[in-house]
């Protein structure tokens, strides 16, 4: 009697294939929420790290800088003493934030509005003097919401990162003007 050998057929073999494929998606979708977690969590600690950077370069520098925050992002600025107007600093690039992410920004316990700044000329109409050098006279004037002293003093602030959707995660920056501030995830709303 011949003894048949026992193989798996080709059928069988695309169905264990067809069925991990399915569970591997599963996994990577249900991953999604996750990761949109762990980068919300990501910028936190690069915008705590930004701010202690700033107050580190301030001091060693005799500089003030500032943050100019909006509700899609923020950009780093420079404050130039002999000009007395805020720059955006070279060295330190903005940040543009995901479609999906919202910042809000309270300082000294009062929530701000967070708007782009206006586009228009620094320039009131008749008060300039002719001899103003022609960079301060022109562009938009920049002021920044969070301050980074010299000092070593930031401005006391609550600086809320937070998916859009309802429920969403969320991260806490807070500082009372003396101390950096910390990344603290905030529980879910329910």
């Amino acid at each position: 009697m011949r003894r048949r050998a026992r193989a798996f057929t080709l059928i069988e073999l695309l169905v264990v294939l067809v069925l991990l494929g399915i569970l591997v998606g599963l996994a990577v979708l249900a991953s999604g929420s996750s990761s949109s977690s762990r980068e919300l969590q990501e910028e936190a600690r690069r915008l705590a790290a930004l701010i202690g950077v700033l107050s580190d370069e301030a001091v060693l520098d005799s500089r003030e800088y500032g943050l100019l925050i909006g509700e899609h992002g923020y950009r780093v600025l420079r404050y130039d003493e002999g000009d007395g107007r805020w720059y955006e600093a070279e060295r330190v690039r903005g940040r543009q934030l995901p479609d999906w992410m919202r910042l809000e920004l309270e300082l000294d316990g009062e929530p701000l509005r967070l708007v782009a700044p206006a586009g228009g000329e620094d320039d009131r109409a008749g008060l300039s003097r002719e001899d103003e050098p022609a960079r301060r006279r022109r562009g938009p004037r920049l002021e920044p919401q969070l301050l980074v002293l010299s000092s070593g003093e930031l401005s006391p602030f609550t600086l809320r990162l937070a998916e859009r959707r309802t429920g969403g995660n969320a991260w806490r920056l807070a500082s009372d003007g003396l101390r950096l501030p910390q990344a603290e995830r905030l529980e879910a709303r329910r």
